[in-house]
């Protein structure tokens, strides 16, 4: 069972209204035993990307070596940092997650490390997740009790036609290799998700939500097939994508009844991270509180289309394009992330997942040192 929303987190939810007024005196009443909301016991979450050290954005490359495959497990700081919150959630995802071939199985294309690619999705060609290093991951997860979200290849085997979009069904065959692999080896996945950002026009890439749903129905279907004989069986996400309230509606339509366990949707509003307005836009009441309309659009998604499934935040730093540099990273920006979690948690969102663990500037641990940045301590 979830927990209640603690005062904490209230007060922090209004208080930015409560300090814009003029008035000296004011009265804040808290009613503690009403439940607005509940939230998953893991709520806070953490996302750990695939960006090689040579993402840059800005004339800055702040992504260090953060990243799925060359992150440092053994780092003491890092694992300090997860195992301080009992069974941290940690999402694995992010732009170049469509890319991502598992070397596992029956694999037909090469599977080789990401390299700079003009042609290629966000400038990076196809990159490999080496069952060596899905070992070495597992293991760290096993060790600092992660509670672990995989984000899935849902771009496999489709054919780009021209602006962004993607027609033709989904290859399912190595990502059924490779959860059947990660079943063999005893390895505890709490939910797969498929794709990232293909929603509505995407990021760089996009689906048809028909289409999307139909596929969705597959993944579900080897889920249900390779997790027969375990308990419990993982949850199945998606989007993990922008809302847009037509993509998401028919989503829950074509793929069904219990086929999608959580809507999960992504939220960066600060706008690009080079925005020299960014710190005014933190500490803007009404700036941040417009972004109540996306989690009360998707409740009724939900409640309309498919009352089965739950609100997640797969994804969320603030300002994109890895976030602000200088301000991301600093005290100011905890006035927008713990505006977040309890707004988010308001509106029964399940899970909240920072962007991210580690990695560009919006890391809760610095990329080089591993030190916690300020918005770490916030999640307590």
């Amino acid at each position: 069972m979830g927990f209640r929303i603690s005062l904490f987190i209230l007060l922090l939810v209004f208080s930015p209204s409560i300090l814009a007024q003029n008035s000296d005196d004011a009265r804040l009443v808290i009613h503690t035993n009403t439940t607005i909301a509940e939230t998953d016991d893991n709520y806070v979450c953490a996302t750990i990307d695939w960006w090689p050290h040579d993402k840059c954005n800005y004339n800055q490359c702040p992504w260090e070596f953060s990243s799925v495959i060359n992150l440092d497990l053994s780092n003491p700081f890092l694992a300090n940092a997860v195992q301080a919150f009992k069974n941290f959630r940690l999402r694995l995802g992010g732009s170049l997650q469509d890319q991502v071939l598992y070397e596992v199985g029956n694999l037909k294309s090469p599977c080789k490390q990401f390299e700079k690619d003009k042609s290629g999705l966000f400038g990076f060609s196809r990159g490999c997740l080496h069952m060596k290093r899905w070992d070495e991951l597992n293991n760290f997860f096993k060790t600092t009790g992660a509670v672990v979200t995989f984000g899935l290849n849902a771009l496999h085997g489709r054919q780009h036609v021209g602006k962004g979009s993607w027609h033709g069904d989904w290859d399912s065959s190595n990502a059924h290799d490779f959860i059947k692999y990660t079943i063999t080896k005893g390895y505890l996945i709490d939910s797969w998700e498929f794709g990232n950002e293909l929603s509505g026009r995407g990021i760089g890439a996009s689906v048809g939500a028909e289409q999307y749903g139909k596929d969705v129905v597959r993944l579900n279907s080897i889920v249900d097939e390779l997790y027969k004989n375990f308990e419990p069986k993982p949850i199945i996400l998606a989007p993990g994508g922008f809302y847009d309230k037509s993509w998401f509606d028919k989503l829950l339509l074509v793929s069904g009844p219990r086929v999608v366990n959580a809507l999960s949707h992504h939220i960066y509003n600060l706008g690009p991270g080079n925005d020299h307005n960014l710190i005014n836009k933190i500490l803007d009441p009404d700036h941040l509180n417009k972004v109540s309309a996306i989690f009360g659009n998707l409740s009724l998604s939900i409640q309309m289309n498919g009352p089965w499934a739950s609100a997640w935040v797969g994804e969320s730093g603030g300002a994109y394009n890895s976030g602000g540099p200088q301000v991301s990273d600093t005290f100011v920006d905890s006035f927008w992330y713990l505006d977040q979690l309890g707004m988010a948690a308001k509106y029964d969102t399940k899970v909240y997942c920072r962007q991210t663990l580690i990695g560009g500037n919006y890391g809760l641990l610095n990329a080089s040192t591993f030190v916690p940045n300020p918005d770490y301590y916030r999640q307590g």
